[in-house]
This record gives structure tokens, sequence and C-alpha cells, in this order.
């Protein structure tokens, strides 16, 4: 039985949505073609998509007899996430061949790291990649030449550009395949303290880059609870990867078996008899499940953001207030670092995504009645763990632990950490907006204290160095929003003011940027909307006016009269050091034409 918030929550997103998916679903219906493409591309059509197969490729698909499938890859070598894939797509292709299909290479998307651009002029560029990845991915599959994909893609924005690229294709099959996350290194509290450390000026650069090198050291996934690691909890609750296979290390016997499972099922759900295009995956229940996913781990705050986009790319409208509503009736059953100390392997070990899907099912927290790559057998295939079979030969899956390996880490539904999810929805005079509560501690979910007025990150950076900050303030950071300067993450603020709370002072932040995926530990009002850019309010508050922060009662407010507040002119920025350098110039479009935050922040939809 589905908790009847849940199922509230549910049916108004379905009625909010009725014309848009409606529109979306004809546009799919319409874009299915029956049979192989080689029944319908011409025989020049063809002979190019074709001319650089083997030949045993060649007479496979100009026979029809089997699938022929895109791999859309996101590899590069730079980010440690995704250069396992630059062996993957000959080991798919081989695969495919063993399933009787092919598998072409149909194109690459773009891959940014936010952990190198961090504080950068680069990570401007940083959001709008996202919908670069989309529009790439759409390109690779306008050859209309395929019946299935496989998308190689883990890390901040390429996951959800992956995801709308994907759904402008609905009416094709889908697989997402990991590449799994790198074994542990140094701990994230060391990391964290090293980081503070820095910050105050007690180590210096080698120090520093010693621990962050210890830390972030071989090929896999960051091992912290980031926007990357959310994104895998996502398409694996949500239906688009195979049971258990978001958390497996890169270069194991079980990866590489999990890899070749993947593909044999792509293959199974192109046949007419068991089709299951991702549009018929990537419904209304199926975003209310990763919604509740997010909460119940404490997840990324990017999500406020992506899931939106990726929603309304299937014809469908969800909004801050559904999340806020499923917030408060879904637990926060996990503890991974920021909101922890254990990673995401000790995540893994001690139950991991199955026990949380289980545990989830029970409490009646998620639809089960949803279409997974699997099939319509639902989300109880993902309380399995995988394994490999006694051959070593492909991989089989059995009913997940009873009790959790760890309740530091991860908790029944019935015993959380919190009862109310990692998430919550502010609002006030300053604007609408999203925190992170699943870091903070009991004292740092309210905070009220005078404003601090800035238009760049580094000019507080700047202020604490020279000694200003020693007191409590709320710092309001804006010009940061998608039509200023492309939303760029403000992460290389945490240490500094997590250094501060520290030291005993209460402080806070308020932005209309973001932060991280993995900061948390630090009061944060993001995504503030309507943007400075667009004359909301976070543009008329002056240094020294009170700000309200709290996170219980979900307000957002500067206590200035308000006919005063209205009488204020918006501050105006310089942005002109934005617009130009580092590509920031190729995006001038983007930014005019991105949606507010709560709209996903993007220019497609």
């Amino acid at each position: 039985m589905v908790h009847s918030k849940v199922q509230s929550v549910t049916e108004r997103i379905i009625e909010r949505s009725e014309q848009t998916r409606a529109e979306y679903l004809d546009q799919i219906e319409k874009a299915h073609i029956e049979g192989r493409a080689a029944s319908h591309l011409g025989c020049g059509n063809l002979a190019h998509a074709i001319a650089a197969s083997s030949q045993e490729e060649k007479n496979l698909i100009a026979s029809g007899r089997g699938p022929n499938l895109a791999i859309v890859t996101a590899y590069n070598d730079m980010l440690s996430a995704h250069q396992p894939y630059g062996t993957y797509p000959e080991l798919l292709k081989q695969a495919a061949l063993r399933n009787g299909a092919t598998a072409q290479v149909a194109g690459g998307v773009p891959a940014m790291c936010d952990g190198v651009t961090q504080g950068r002029a680069g990570m401007e560029l940083s959001l709008f990649s996202r919908d670069v990845i989309a529009m790439a991915t759409a390109v690779a599959l306008s050859h209309d030449v395929f019946e299935g994909s496989l998308y190689l893609g883990i890390c901040d924005k390429i996951v959800p550009g992956l995801v709308i690229g994907a759904l402008a294709f609905g009416h094709l099959p889908a697989v997402f395949v990991p590449a799994g996350p790198m074994p542990s290194g140094l701990s994230n509290p060391e990391k964290a303290r090293v980081r503070k450390l820095y910050a105050e000026g007690k180590v210096g650069r080698d120090e520093l880059l010693a621990a962050e090198s210890a830390s972030y050291h071989s090929p896999g996934t960051c091992t912290f609870y980031g926007t990357a690691n959310s994104n895998q909890m996502l398409v694996e609750i949500m239906g688009l990867q195979l049971p258990g296979s978001s958390f497996v290390n890169p270069g194991t016997e079980l990866r590489e078996a999990l890899n070749e499972a993947a593909v044999k099922q792509l293959v199974q759900i192109t046949e007419p008899s068991h089709h299951t295009p991702i549009a018929k995956i990537l419904t209304e229940k199926a975003f209310v499940n990763g919604i509740v996913g997010l909460l119940a781990t404490g997840g990324s705050t990017n999500h406020t953001l992506h899931l939106v986009a990726m929603a309304r790319a299937a014809g469908i409208q969800i909004t801050w207030q559904d999340m806020a509503d499923l917030s408060d009736v879904v637990p926060l059953m996990c503890h991974v670092y920021p909101n922890g100390i254990a990673d995401i392997n000790h995540f893994a070990a001690a139950g991991g995504m199955q026990f949380l899907i289980r545990e989830l099912l029970g409490a009646g927290l998620l639809h089960d009645d949803v279409h997974t790559v699997l099939g319509n057998s639902g989300l109880k295939p993902y309380c399995h763990d995988p394994f490999l079979n006694d051959d070593k030969s492909g991989v089989i899956w059995r009913p997940t632990v009873e009790e959790s390996g760890d309740p530091d880490i991860i908790r029944p539904a019935s015993d959380p950490f919190s009862h109310h999810g990692g998430l919550q929805l502010l609002q006030g005079n300053i604007g609408r907006s999203v925190i992170k509560v699943s870091a903070l501690k009991p004292d740092q979910l309210k905070v009220k204290a005078p404003a601090i007025v800035l238009n760049d990150q580094n000019e507080l950076l700047e202020r604490f160095k020279a000694g200003e900050l020693e007191r409590d303030f709320v710092a309001v950071v804006r010009f940061q929003g998608p039509q200023a300067n492309g939303m760029p993450e403000l992460h290389k603020l945490t240490p500094t003011l997590a250094v501060l709370q520290d030291r005993g002072f209460k402080v806070a932040l308020v932005t209309d940027g973001r932060m991280s995926g993995a900061s948390g530990n630090v009061p944060a009002a993001i995504h503030v909307s309507p943007e400075a850019a667009d004359g909301g309010n976070i543009g008329k508050v002056r240094d020294g006016d009170v700000i309200e922060l709290d996170s219980e009662a979900g307000i957002l407010k500067v206590h200035v009269d308000e006919a005063e507040l209205a009488a204020r002119e918006p501050a105006e920025a310089d942005l002109r050091g934005n617009a130009r350098g580092m590509g920031r110039e190729l995006f001038t479009n983007m930014r005019a034409l991105a949606s507010g935050a709560e709209s996903g922040a993007s220019i497609l939809y």
C-alpha cells in the first residue's frame, strides 16, 4: 500500500502534467517504427552507416536479424569516474555480437569535472554543459539506425544530460552502464580537516595536495555522496540500470559481468514481445521514486534542478513543493559523507541500494507498479544483490541482507536518522530556495544574523583572510544564477564558512548560485529564485539587514519593512568579467535564455 502523501503528490503531478505528458507520448508514438533500421533506411543511408563495420556486423545489420545498439559515451581520461569507459565500447560490441546484436559508438558527449573547475572560470560552463550533453546525445541518435541505446555516463551534469537526450528518443529502449566508484582512500573527515587547516593558513599546498591526492587516487567515481553518486542512486531506483550495478568497483570480475548483462538485457527489451522504451520507464511514478530516493539518502541539492529538467523532457512537471511535501514523510535513512563519515563503498557494503529500496518499498514510500530495464516486474528485483555465478560466466541475483550491516551508515525506514528527508524548501520575501539539512546539526537549522552582501565568492575569501569575518553573519552571494554567470557551484566557500562555524560563530550562506553536491555542513539557502539578474529580491538585500534562515519552519526572510523593500532599487552588477574567456563567450545566448532555477535552469524546457 503506497503512503497517502506519496500517492497524493503523485496524483497531483499526473494531473498537472496531463497535457504535456500526452503531447510527449504522442510524439514518441509517432517516432516508433516497427522493424529494424535496415527495413526503413535507403540503401545509400544504410551503406554509409555500416561502411566501417566488420563483415560480420554488416551482414547482421543488413539482415535485420538482431538489433543495432547505439553507444553514447562520455569517456575522457581526465574524469576518474569516466576513465574506465575507454575500454567499454569494444567490450560492449563483443557482448552485443554474443547476444545476436550489433553495437556502434553513435557519438561522444562532453564531460567536465566540477572538482577540477571549482572556483575557476570554467565552472561557469558547468551547468549549461548538461543541456549541451542532451543536444549532443540527440545528434548522436539522429541517424535513426538504432533500436536501443547504451549510455556511458556517471558524473554531475552528464547523467541528467544523457537522460534528457535519451527522452527525446523515448521510443528507444535504453540501459545506463556505470563504471563504479574508486576504492576507498583517505577518509572524508581527514580530508575535510586538512581543507580547514589550509583555509586557516596552518598547512601549505604540499600538505593539501597530499591529502586531496590520497582521497582522489585511482580510476572510478569519487567516493563521497555528491552529485555523481546521487546520479547513480537515481538511475538505479528509477529503473534505468541493472539492480545492484551502481557501486561495483571498476576492473573487477563482477563489474565486467554486469556490463555484459546490461547488453544482454538491452537486447531483450528491444524485442517486440518485451519492448520497453525509456518513455515507458520514466513515468510520473518513476520520478516520484527518484525524489524519494534522493530524500532518503540525503542526496545532492543539484537534483532540485536536474530532476525538474529531466521530468520536463518526459512531459512531466514536478516542483520544489512536490519535493518538500515528500520530504515531510520520507525518512532520512543514510549517513554518507558529507552527511556522515562513511563513503559510498561503505554504504554499498552495509546494504546499499538493495537494502534501501526494500525498506522504502516495505514502508509504502515507493511505487512498485513501474517498468524498469527488466520489464514490468517493478522494483522488487532491485532488492536483490548481484553475484558472479559459480563458473564466473555471468551474474545471479540473491535477496539482500535482512538487517543493515552498519546502522551508523544505513538504517531501516522504521528507525531512521531523521523522520524528515534531507532537503527543505525555504520561502519568504527574499524568494524561494532549497537547503540541504541532512548534514546539519540541530543548532545549525536556524540562523538569524546581519547580512554581508557580496557579488563574488572571492570577496568573502579575501575578507576572511583579512580577519573581517569573526562574527555572526549571513553571507548573501548574489549574481550567481543561470542568467548572470551560468550558476557555478560555490563549494570553494565551504571550508572557510566551516572554519568560522567551528569557532562558534553563527554563519550561513544565501545565494542564487549552487553549492557542490558534497556540501551540506554549513547552512546554505541556495538556488534563490528569482535570481538577482532577473530582478529578484536577493538583489535588494543590503549590508546589515537581518536575515532569518529557519530550516525547520521553511523560512527565508530579510527583516525589512515590506514597503521599504518594495521601494528599494535592485542592485546591479558588472558581469562583463564573466562574459568572456575560458569559452564563456560561446555561452552568451544560453545565459540569456536560461529558465529560473525552479524550472530547472535550462534552455531546453
